[in-house]
C-alpha cells in the first residue's frame, strides 16, 4: 500500500500562529498602552520556619498609561531627577553648616562666664 501526500513538495509550508500578521513592535505598543502586571511571591523554609519571603511586582506600561493609574514616583527620585539632586546637595550643605554653626555655639556658652 502507498501513501502520497496531498500537496506536492514543492508547495510552501506555512505555519499559522496567534500573532500572524503582528510584529513586534504592534505586540511592543499594545502591551504599553494596556499595561502589563506579573505578581509572585517566593517562600523558602525549613520546616516550619519561614527563611525568606519575596513578594515581586512587576507593572510594564507607557509613562502616559502609568500616570493615569497614579503612578509617577520617578518624579521625586532624587538618583532620576536632577533637580531633586541639586536640592539634595544644598540639603546636605546647609545641613553640615547647621552643624558647624551648633557646635560654635556650644563652646561659645561653655566659655561664657555663668552670671
Amino acid at each position: 500500500m502507498t501513501i502520497s501526500p496531498t500537496r506536492s513538495s514543492s508547495e510552501p509550508r506555512h505555519i499559522a500562529n496567534s500573532t500572524q500578521g503582528s510584529t513586534l513592535a504592534d505586540i511592543l505598543e499594545r502591551v504599553l498602552d494596556k499595561g502589563i502586571v506579573i505578581a509572585g511571591d517566593i517562600s523558602v523554609s525549613v520546616g516550619s520556619t519561614e527563611l525568606l519571603n519575596i513578594r515581586i511586582r512587576l507593572l510594564i506600561s507607557s509613562v502616559d498609561r502609568a500616570k493615569e493609574m497614579g503612578i509617577n514616583w520617578w518624579e521625586g527620585d532624587p538618583y532620576l531627577n536632577s533637580q531633586s539632586r541639586v536640592l539634595m546637595e544644598s540639603n546636605q550643605k546647609l545641613l553640615e553648616r547647621v552643624n558647624t554653626l551648633e557646635s560654635q555655639l556650644k563652646s561659645l556658652q561653655a566659655a561664657a562666664p555663668e552670671n
